[in-house]
C-alpha cells in the first residue's frame, strides 16, 4: 500500500516536472523584448538565489565539500557551462520564434544519449535502439535538406544537453545540490552583467515596469521548481517511465509554437517529425523491455 501510494506521488511530481517544462516558452516570450543574453543571466543569478535558500531551508551542508574536491568541481564546472549554455539557446530560440525547432532539440536529446552511451561510456544497442538511432538519425538529415540550411538549434540544444546530463552521470551527483554549484559558477559573471547594465541604464530590472521586475525574479523559480519535481519524481517510479513521460515537454512545445504561435510545420516537418516519434516509441519499448528484463533477473 505505501509503495503504491509512494510511485503516485512520483508520477504526480514528474507530470509536474516535464509539463512545466513543455510550457515554459509561454513565460520566456513574456521577456521576449529583452536581449536572450541578459535574460539568461537573471535565469543564472535568480535560480542560485533560491536554490541557496532551499539548501539553507533543507539544512544540506555538502555544497561546499563539492566544491573541494578536484574532480567534483572540474566535472561541475563543465555542466555549469553546458547548461548555461543550453538555457541562453533555449531563450534565444523562443525569442526569434523557433520554438518547434527548439522541441525538436529534445525529441532528439534521448537518441543523442544512445549515442552518447555507445561511443563513450561504450554501452550496447540493442535492435530496436539501433533502428531508432537510425531512423532519428535520417528525419534530422531529412529535415536540414528541407530547410535549406542546418538544424542548429535542435541539434546544439540536444548535444549540450546531452553531454550535461552524461558529465552528471559520470560524476553521480544529487540534482539540487549539483545545480546549486552550477548555478554558484555562473553567478558571478550573471550578477556582474545585471548590475553593469543597471549601472548603465540599459538593463531591463528596476526600470520602471514592475511586470517585468516580477518576471526576471521569477526565472529562478520556474528553473529550479520543475528541477526539483523531476528529482524527486525520479526517485519513484521506474527509470522507463521516466523515459516516456520526457517527450511530454517537446509535445507541449511544438504545440504551443504551431497553435499559439503561429509557427511554420510544413508537411516536410511532419514526416520528420512523425519518423522521430516512431523512433521514439521504439526507444521507449526498448527500455521497458530491459527494465522488465532486470525485474525478472532480480
Amino acid at each position: 500500500m505505501e509503495n503504491s501510494k509512494n510511485n503516485t506521488v512520483g508520477y504526480i511530481y514528474a507530470l509536474q516536472a516535464f509539463f512545466a517544462w513543455g510550457i515554459l516558452p509561454l513565460f520566456w516570450k513574456l521577456l521576449s523584448d529583452i536581449p536572450a543574453m541578459e535574460v539568461l543571466a537573471h535565469r543564472i543569478f535568480w535560480s542560485f538565489v533560491f536554490l541557496l535558500l532551499f539548501i539553507l531551508i533543507k539544512k544540506q551542508k555538502n555544497i561546499i565539500a563539492l566544491l573541494k574536491q578536484k574532480k567534483t568541481r572540474n566535472s561541475l564546472i563543465v555542466s555549469s557551462l553546458l547548461i548555461g549554455g543550453n538555457w541562453g539557446l533555449f531563450i534565444y530560440a523562443v525569442n526569434i520564434n523557433q520554438i518547434v525547432e527548439a522541441s525538436l532539440g529534445y525529441y532528439i536529446n534521448p537518441i543523442v544519449n544512445v549515442l552518447l552511451g555507445m561511443i563513450i561510456l561504450k554501452e550496447r544497442l540493442n535492435t530496436l535502439k539501433t533502428i531508432a538511432l537510425i531512423i532519428a538519425s535520417i528525419s534530422v538529415i531529412y529535415l536540414t535538406i528541407d530547410y535549406g540550411r542546418f538544424p542548429w538549434i535542435a541539434i546544439i540544444l540536444a548535444l549540450s544537453f546531452g553531454f550535461y546530463g552524461l558529465v552528471k552521470k559520470t560524476a553521480g551527483i544529487e540534482a539540487i545540490p549539483a545545480l546549486t554549484v552550477e548555478t554558484f559558477i555562473l553567478a558571478p559573471i550573471a550578477a556582474g552583467f545585471i548590475f553593469w547594465k543597471i549601472f548603465d541604464h540599459s538593463g531591463a530590472l528596476f526600470s520602471g515596469n514592475i511586470s517585468t521586475d516580477t518576471y526576471l525574479i521569477l526565472t529562478g523559480i520556474v528553473t529550479t521548481l520543475p528541477l526539483y519535481w523531476f528529482a524527486k519524481g525520479a526517485q519513484r517510479i521506474p527509470l522507463s517511465a521516466i523515459g516516456f513521460m520526457q517527450y511530454i515537454g517537446p509535445t507541449l512545445m511544438l504545440l504551443i509554437g504551431v497553435f499559439v504561435y503561429d509557427e511554420a510545420f510544413k508537411r516536410e516537418q511532419i514526416i520528420a517529425f512523425s519518423l522521430i516519434w516512431f523512433a521514439l516509441i521504439l526507444y521507449t519499448i526498448s527500455m521497458i523491455r530491459g527494465t522488465r528484463q532486470k525485474q525478472q533477473i532480480n
